[in-house]
């Protein structure tokens, strides 16, 4: 199959950059071409490739975006330029669970595999800089209460941010500004107008960054994506997919430290952005559920199917339109729902459906429809069937044995550190999340202020349908 960046011919298209489909007289002309009876299987499936293939070089130019960034004028460093057998030394911003378990101990075990070293840590609860110094093998100085000081350090080549949402964004400025490839743990940010500054910010310094929703690294949709491509199953349709849970005692009530107290823990600097409120532990282990920190099954569960699902898409777009629907009527202890729905609809005219719920487990089959087939995940598997009306045109197909498959951090790890060394882009880079953060953003802000949302990706502005124009939810000031 002949890869491409978008699914189109060199005629009969709506103008470059809405990421269009066939056009009604050309695509009429191609179905007859490919409905030709004497015309084999193989030679139908051909002429789609073949006719994929021939806008290559037309590609990419609509896809460039034109907006403005914001006064970020401070030049960066430049950083360690690192060769393809240079060791990688990783600073960990944020060591609690997630950033622990995940990030630390896996690049630690993993070390040698990496050619990686776990270099220094930050977090502002005393508890864990000292767990994660005691594994990671490193000295008293090498742990920080600020991140500042972590970053600088011209030993540091990259940085795991695994903070509470409301400060992924300033580490990750911070970081990049100082010269560092950045790895952020899904959402990329809290609210939507930091995501942009990460985006320029990023942009601006080149450098390299990898969101950790952990399933992007999966093979199978990259192999949708190419399916896409190629054509065989038409224009998109709809994406769906789901993630649900059941937590009878509700989903994030985490177990509370004991050990965390208001002087064990810097607390004003843990609250960052969000305003000052006295110290809370359920707040600091439970932040999740509430909306100063986090905006709950979006951010947390759905982020892990949105961003896959517009890699399938073979060309993640910036949303046209965004709604989503929450209740919380079952777990009552938290601002955010425990039962979500979003649809987002794309320029292209795909549209994408994703479900998340902490009180039923039931969810969605995970599927890809275009008009003439439709592809179905499952592990490490991807079919593709046709659609009735096709079957003279597209054969089924099965693609078993799709590695990476599941929650593999190691390969994950493994990309981030192979596009550190030799360029390119990662599974989870920063044009496909920052897309992503402007779903997710703007479905919390649609279930919050009950309104369907639309985005303007040139001027970064959200309206109504009326055009009234809304701000985007944003700190207190």
């Amino acid at each position: 199959m002949t890869k491409k960046t978008n699914p189109k011919f060199t005629s009969g298209f709506d103008s470059p950059g809405k990421g269009s489909r066939v056009g009604k007289d050309n695509r009429k002309n191609i179905v007859s071409q490919l409905q030709d009876k004497s015309a084999s299987g193989s030679n139908r499936r051909n002429f789609i490739k073949q006719a994929a293939a021939t806008t290559t070089a037309v590609v990419g130019a609509g896809n460039i975006i034109k907006t403005p960034v914001y006064g970020q004028s401070q030049a960066p460093s430049t950083g360690r330029v690192i060769g393809a057998n240079d060791r990688v030394n990783v600073g960990f911003v944020g060591v609690g669970n997630q950033g622990f378990n995940t990030h630390v101990q896996q690049i630690k075990n993993n070390a040698a595999k990496h050619n990686a070293q776990a270099a220094a840590a930050c977090d502002v609860f005393s508890e864990y800089r000292d767990r994660a110094q005691q594994f990671m093998g490193i000295q008293s100085g090498d742990v920080y209460n600020d991140h500042r000081r972590l970053l600088d350090r011209k030993d540091i080549d990259a940085v795991i941010i695994a903070t509470v949402d409301h400060w992924h964004a300033p580490v990750a400025i911070d970081s990049m500004n100082a010269g560092k490839h950045v790895l952020i743990e899904k959402p990329m940010t809290r609210y939507l107008n930091e995501g942009f500054d990460v985006y320029d910010t990023c942009k601006r310094t080149k450098r390299v960054m990898q969101i950790g929703a952990v399933f992007c690294i999966e093979e199978k949709w990259h192999r949708a994506a190419q399916l896409v491509r190629d054509g065989m199953i038409g224009p998109l349709v709809l994406g769906q997919s789901s993630y649900c849970r059941n937590s009878p005692k509700g989903e994030w009530n985490y177990t509370i430290n004991p050990k965390l107290t208001d002087k064990s823990v810097d607390w004003s600097r843990w609250l960052g952005k969000t305003g000052k409120r006295p110290f809370n532990a359920d707040h600091f282990f439970r932040w999740r559920k509430y909306n100063p920190y986090c905006c709950g099954i979006l951010g947390d569960l759905l982020a892990h199917k949105i961003h896959p699902l517009m890699i399938a898409s073979g060309n993640p777009e910036f949303p046209k339109r965004v709604a989503c629907l929450g209740t919380k009527e079952i777990t009552k202890d938290r601002d955010v729902p425990d039962n979500t729905q979003v649809l987002a609809t794309f320029p292209s005219g795909y549209t994408l459906m994703v479900v998340g719920s902490t009180v039923n487990q039931q969810g969605l089959p995970e599927m890809l429809r275009g008009h003439h087939g439709t592809l179905y995940f499952g592990g490490d598997k991807v079919d593709l069937k046709p659609e009735t009306p096709f079957g003279d045109e597209i054969d089924p197909e099965s693609f078993s044995g799709l590695k990476p498959s599941g929650a593999d951090f190691f390969a994950e790890h493994a990309d981030w550190f192979k596009v550190i060394r030799n360029g390119g882009e990662t599974k989870g880079n920063i044009n496909l999340s920052m897309r992503a953060q402007v779903v997710i953003s703007l479905a919390e802000m649609s279930e919050r202020m009950s309104l369907t949302l639309l985005f303007d990706e040139k001027s970064r502005k959200i309206t109504t349908g009326t055009g009234q124009e809304v701000q985007p939810l944003n700190y207190p000031a």
